[in-house]
């Protein structure tokens, strides 16, 4: 059964009150970030905060820390305190391409690799990036790509939706995590729900959050409906059942059910599982 990832939530690892509270907040995962949201002067003393804090039981949530890039003056020094750290995964910013998964790879030799995807170069080399033998996961970085990119906000997100398709594909026909890119309004649900569902549409497993008061909409929007999951029962049962009879196909309120529609019967039951017991 397979970690769910529906909801991804930024957490500043200066912030001891903040990881604090992360322990009880219903996220299926959390970044601890040492980049961009903690200041260049507290840097060293959030390595600190963030081993303390790792001491701490976070339950099933998966705990990702997120080190600053190898070309940074603080990146080697994030690269060597992570190696032997209790913790999940590593996540690295701004992925170009297969190499700057390997520098950091040779510092972190015991931990799964996260790519943060962000650049255009990233978005071009995507399926590279994907195959690498110990990347477990990819995150957008739609904040930074639209930087690169000099696009504008959009509901919609056109400008987005080149690299965010190249980045899914790639995640997918490697078997890879990717979650989606974060929502800034933090405080316009509309439009967070909006977002998620876009994404979740488009095959992303969840989303990463900057704020506590985003978790609900996300773990919602990202987990199979009860109508869902009643319906995936019956398209198996129904399936199972011509299939007894020598048939090929069964047929469920009306519409064909072939050996695909199973196979995703079965990861929505599968996934409706791994939120169970990530609430259990």
């Amino acid at each position: 059964m397979e970690r769910p990832y529906r909801s991804v939530l930024y957490i500043p690892a200066a912030n001891a009150r903040a990881m604090e509270k992360a322990q009880t907040l219903p996220a299926d995962a959390i970044i601890f970030d040492l980049e961009d949201a903690v200041a260049p002067g507290e840097k060293p003393a959030a390595r600190d905060a963030l081993a303390a804090g790792l001491a701490n039981d976070y339950g099933r949530r998966a705990r990702i820390v997120r080190i600053n890039g190898l070309s940074t003056e603080w990146g080697q020094d994030d690269a060597r305190f992570c190696a032997g750290l209790d913790a999940d995964a590593v996540l690295i910013p701004k992925v170009d391409g297969p190499a700057d998964l390997d520098r950091v790879a040779d510092l972190i030799p015991d931990l799964p690799l996260w790519a943060m995807m962000e650049t255009p170069l990233g978005m071009l080399n995507a399926a590279a990036i994907a195959a690498h033998p110990r990347l477990e996961g990819m995150v957008m970085g739609t904040n930074d790509l639209a930087k690169e990119l000099g696009s504008r906000f959009r509901p919609d997100r056109l400008p987005m939706q080149a690299g965010l398709g190249l980045c899914l594909l790639a995640a997918k026909a490697h078997g890879k995590v990717i979650v989606d890119g974060v929502f800034n309004a933090f405080k316009d649900e509309d439009g967070l729900r909006a977002e998620c569902e876009q994404g979740r549409d488009m095959g992303f497993d969840g989303k990463t959050l900057i704020h506590p008061a985003q978790l609900a909409i996300a773990n919602d929007t990202f987990a199979p409906t009860d109508a869902e999951i009643d319906l995936a029962r019956r398209q198996i049962d129904a399936f199972q059942a011509a299939a007894a009879e020598g048939k090929g196909v069964a047929v469920v309120d009306g519409k064909i059910v072939e050996n695909l529609h199973v196979e995703t019967a079965r990861k929505t039951l599968d996934r409706a599982k791994a939120i169970a017991a990530m609430a259990g």
